[in-house]
């Protein structure tokens, strides 16, 4: 029973990383329909935020409904963290599994190319890993697990490159590129000892609002009209709701679930499949042409990820 649970939670993760890999194809269609980026991720998070809060004070107003004679404190939802530090750290989770991590990534596709971009922001499971295996003494770097991150990068390679094994170096791009990658590996190891502490909805929703809550500067430094006209058209509309409802809202909570139940390291990992869900789905909705690179990637990526939920597995003795 134990084990089918454990392969539910692989399959939920699995799941995740799809839609994921859609909401690169989903983003692109409202770029040609004249939205920015950092007005995507802003609509995007605005509509995920309320769904959750409207979610929380619905269940707060059950609670207190059904517990009129006890006390509050002990059976409403929670709305404030422990600690002065914990808000420190639910602000730097924003910041890097929000706003800074969506503008790097977004803003170096304008200075480099989506290969170098996806290569880069989807080795973040490496740095992860390294980050896990210097500050925690039960995540150690074993060969059979370095040598699936190896195998498993190479076919995330495999897949982004498609065959065609030339890139271009843009310093400024790839640095961007670079910062997402950081920024979402540095919000993984953050979630370690929070997701602890704290339900999924209370993370994922304090995530959101202070992610934003710190776009405010971008959008001093430069402002944005809201596109009024092209929000009311249906393909904008549906777009946006999938991105907010579906990307964020649920695979945000989602996420953080599988983390708690998988550790960060093992759920992080599954971020290498990301480029080939973004490229079926360009298959599907796009019609771009599925390559036998496509295959030997694929290949790569499903033996290198076996390898390292197999280490994970001798390492528990299973």
């Amino acid at each position: 029973m134990r084990q089918r649970s454990n392969i539910f939670v692989h399959i939920i993760a699995i799941t995740v990383i799809v839609i994921w890999g859609s909401t690169f194809i989903f983003t692109k269609l409202l770029l040609l329909n004249g939205m920015t980026s950092a007005m995507i991720f802003t609509l995007r998070f605005i509509i995920a935020y309320v769904i959750l809060l409207a979610y929380s004070l619905l269940k707060w107003w059950k609670t207190k409904a059904k517990h009129r004679q006890q006390s509050l404190s002990s059976n409403s939802i929670r709305w404030q963290s422990s600690s002065f530090k914990d808000e420190l750290t639910f602000i730097v989770l924003g910041v890097t599994g929000g706003s800074l991590y969506f503008l790097a990534e977004n803003s170096a596709m304008h200075y480099t190319t989506a290969t170098n971009d996806s290569l880069i922001v989807c080795s973040c499971p490496l740095f992860t890993t390294l980050l896990a295996a210097l500050f925690m003494k039960s995540e150690r770097i074993g060969i059979r697990q370095l040598t699936g991150s190896m195998i498993a990068l190479c076919g995330m390679a495999i897949v982004v490159l498609n065959g065609q094994f030339v890139l271009h170096v843009s310093p400024k791009g790839d640095l961007l590129a670079f910062i997402a990658c950081l920024c979402w590996a540095a919000y993984s190891f953050i979630m370690i000892p929070i997701s602890k502490r704290y339900s999924s909805l209370f993370i994922t929703r304090r995530v959101f609002f202070y992610g934003i809550l710190t776009m405010i500067p971008y959008y001093l430094y430069r402002p944005e009209p809201i596109p009024w006209q092209e929000l009311i058209k249906d393909e904008v509309l549906f777009n946006l709701l999938y991105l907010g409802l579906v990307a964020s809202t649920g695979c945000f909570l989602t996420w953080t679930w599988v983390m708690k139940r998988l550790g960060v390291v093992t759920a992080t990992n599954y971020v290498y499949l990301n480029p080939l869900a973004t490229i079926l789905f360009a298959w599907w909705l796009l019609s771009e042409q599925v390559t036998p690179w496509l295959l030997i990637g694929t290949a790569f990526l499903l033996f290198g990820l076996y390898q390292l939920n197999r280490h994970k597995k001798v390492a528990k003795g299973g």
